[in-house]
């Protein structure tokens, strides 16, 4: 086992702050060695002042890449914090039936991770509008700065466990047997996500378009103050006027310093 310094750590954990707004307290070192370490071993480095060189110096961003996938933590599961979702169903869509314009309904799913909160949001859409789905625009944005989660969550195929906890009638419409152990979304679901590579850090979203629902769950528990601030900021920034955004039930929003209206636990609407 490759041990680190203090030194070393302080390096690597404010290099992964700085770039993805991650925030690793001392007591993570030894989480962080062991997911690093087969990737030290690997490269043939002798301690984390090699590797944290090799990842600074590297201009194709492959190191990075690596080392992100690593060290975020991409647990999630189909109708996790399930509150949400009925509010989304229940309140948010009707109200946004009423106010969207030309029928192009825009949802970001920012920090998605293995692809069950798109999907689930998708299921919800297809079974609210029905047959009127056609004639909506209802595509849902899905990111994340994982290119590893994001590539698992494209496939859409989950182990039959994993979905236990969905409604029995989703598993007969939305979903097909793969093998004894899995199943695969159907296509007219899995095609209404578009998957993403995006790091909530960047300065200024590209985004051209503003949203009308952003989910951001249990993404800023591990951003400290100042950094979920600003993000809050962004969100606030592209959203619609009476679009509405999702924290994380542990997670929460300074009413002071934001301009979201507060509408209940973790939900909050520009306004």
């Amino acid at each position: 086992m490759i041990p680190i310094t203090n030194k070393e750590y302080s390096l690597l954990t404010k290099y992964i702050h700085n770039h993805y707004g991650i925030r690793l307290k001392a007591e993570k070192q030894t989480l962080v060695i062991g997911r690093l370490q087969n990737v030290l071993v690997q490269k043939g480095f002798q301690d984390f002042s090699e590797y944290y060189n090799y990842v600074i110096s590297d201009k194709t961003g492959e190191a990075a890449i690596t080392l992100i996938n690593k060290i975020t933590t991409n647990h999630t599961f189909f109708m996790r914090e399930v509150e949400h979702f009925h509010y989304f169903r229940d309140k948010v869509l009707p109200y946004l039936v009423k106010i969207v314009k030309n029928k192009d309904l825009r949802i970001w799913s920012a920090g998605c991770s293995s692809g069950e909160e798109p999907y689930t949001l998708s299921m919800i859409i297809d079974e609210f509008f029905g047959k009127e789905k056609m004639l909506w625009d209802t595509k849902i944005l899905a990111t994340d700065i994982s290119s590893k989660v994001l590539e698992e969550a494209s496939k859409g195929i989950y182990n039959n466990q994993n979905i236990e906890n969905i409604p029995s009638y989703w598993k007969l419409n939305y979903f097909k047997k793969l093998d004894n152990e899995n199943s695969i979304l159907l296509d007219n679901i899995r095609n209404e996500v578009i998957y993403r590579k995006f790091n909530l850090m960047e300065k200024a979203f590209p985004f051209k378009r503003k949203f009308h629902v952003i989910f951001c769950r249990n993404v800023m528990i591990y951003f400290d103050s100042n950094t979920k601030n600003e993000l809050i900021n962004k969100f606030y920034n592209s959203l619609e006027y009476g679009g509405y955004l999702f924290i994380g039930h542990s997670e929460s929003i300074n009413r002071e310093e934001t301009k979201l209206k507060y509408i209940m636990p973790s939900v909050y609407r520009k306004e």
